[in-house]
Order: C-alpha cells, then sequence, then structure tokens
C-alpha cells in the first residue's frame, strides 16, 4: 500500500468514455485474476481485461487518481451498478446466473445491482473505498433507488473453512421472504451448516470480508443459499440492502 495518499488527487464520478471504463476493467483483471486467482479467458488474457457483456449496460463509478493519470486515467477503484430500468434492455442482472432473483424482481420502484467492486493493491487504506460508497450515496438519490443487491464474496470455494461466516449470516440476516433470494438448484450450498447455539461469534464474525461487514453495517440482510465461484475462485452470497432502512446516520456520512 502507499505510504501517504492524497486525497486531494482523488477523484469519485462515474465513467465518461470508453477509455475510462477499460481502464476500470483493466484493474478489475489486475485484481481478480493476478490477486485473487480468478481464470481468465483467453481474451481477457491477451488483453488484461476483465470484461462481459454486461458492462455495456452499467454505469461504471470510479475513484481516479489525478496524479497518475498521464493522457489515461489511472483507476484506483471502481463498481459497477446495473439498474432494473437498463438490465431488462439487455441479458438481465448478472446475479441471476447464480440466484433466482423473482422476489427483488416484482419490487417497486428502481433497484440497483452493484459488482466487480475493487480497489487497487496501493491503496487500500480505507480512503477509496469510502470515496466509493459516497459515489453510490449520490446515484442512489439521483436515480430514486428503491433498493441495491448483488453478489458478495468469500475467498476460496471450501464452503467449510467459512462455515462459521456462513451460517452467521444465515441465522441472524436471513432477509425476509418477500425479498429473498434464493441460490439456484444446480449450484446451491448450504449456508446454516452450524446451529446458533453452537455458533462461536466473535470467529464468524472474523471470517466475514469487510465488504461483507459494510453492507451489514447499512443495514443488509443475505438470501437463502450460497454458491460456489469456479471461475473467480469464490463462494458467492447475495446481499440486499433496503435504501429506506439506511440509517440517516449513515447517509449522512457517505453524502457528506
Amino acid at each position: 500500500m502507499k505510504d501517504t495518499i492524497d486525497v486531494r488527487n482523488l477523484l469519485v464520478r462515474r465513467a465518461e468514455h470508453p477509455l475510462e471504463v477499460e481502464a476500470a476493467q483493466h484493474l478489475r483483471y489486475q485484481v481478480f485474476c493476478e490477486e485473487l486467482g480468478a481464470a481468465p479467458s483467453l481474451t481477457a488474457r491477451r488483453t488484461q481485461s476483465d470484461a462481459d457483456a454486461y458492462d455495456a449496460y452499467c454505469d461504471h463509478l470510479l475513484v481516479i487518481d489525478q496524479a497518475r493519470s498521464n493522457g489515461r486515467p489511472f483507476v484506483v477503484g471502481t463498481y459497477r451498478m446495473l439498474r432494473k430500468s437498463e438490465a431488462i434492455k439487455g441479458a438481465g442482472f448478472y446475479s441471476r446466473g447464480e440466484f433466482d432473483l423473482t422476489s427483488l424482481m416484482h419490487y417497486p420502484g428502481e433497484i440497483v445491482e452493484l459488482g466487480r467492486s475493487c480497489v487497487h493493491r496501493d491503496y487500500r487504506s480505507g480512503t477509496v473505498m469510502q470515496l466509493l460508497w459516497r459515489g453510490i450515496a449520490e446515484y442512489l438519490d439521483a436515480h430514486q433507488i428503491q433498493m441495491m443487491f448483488g453478489c458478495a464474496s468469500f475467498p476460496g470455494t471450501d464452503p467449510l473453512a467459512i462455515q462459521s461466516g456462513l451460517s452467521y449470516l444465515h441465522h441472524f440476516h436471513l432477509a425476509p421472504a418477500d425479498i429473498r433470494p434464493r441460490a439456484l438448484d444446480d449450484n446451491y450450498v448450504e449456508m446454516g451448516q452450524v446451529a446458533p447455539d453452537w455458533l462461536d461469534r466473535r470467529s464468524a464474525l472474523s471470517e466475514l470480508p469487510p465488504l461483507i461487514k459494510g453492507y451489514l453495517r447499512v443495514g443488509g440482510v443475505v438470501g437463502e443459499g450460497a454458491v460456489i465461484d469456479h471461475q473467480f475462485n469464490t463462494t458467492d452470497i447475495c446481499v440486499i440492502v433496503e435504501c429506506k432502512k439506511i440509517t440517516e446516520r449513515y447517509l449522512r456520512h457517505y453524502k457528506s
């Protein structure tokens, strides 16, 4: 990580040009493939870019270090956001490949899928993620988003290694039935393997990745069942946040 990050050089906004989207896709490749062991396609390996058909329908939120942008944007953090109004123009939501989203599709108002979140290895002090969340808060307002959701991942593909974390989420943060996605049957992994009375909550919480903890802090809940994603070397859950339940304290914090 860089010893110092001058926040005055960091700009958070949506991508406005194809070159900026390409820079975000390159960062995604660096983090997901080179660092975390995702299996890139031949095209991805050749282009050094994590790109798919969903990108064309998404808004791409970026944090750019202007001090290191010499003719090309130096993207140090990114999130992609896919609104329902855009998803229905294409192949739907990315998460539908792992979860049954029927309950969410009937939710009143606009909803948005968040995904492909990552931060450059030199910028993981927390500042960039704070800026991304500020950008998300402004995006929710601008598009009158009522709910956000998406896949969130544990590293690795062995659910037994994270059974305490999965069980904790299942027993204490399960979404209400009317907004609860369910892992598709062919890939369904039971989350509640450890009974509530047998859970060591401190140990369980230590297994949760920072991003999932962040979703819980703003009122997030989880769907039923997990999915092993062998391509990305992760175990995925579906997280749902009803925007009306985000506390005013957090809204003020991220909009300030």
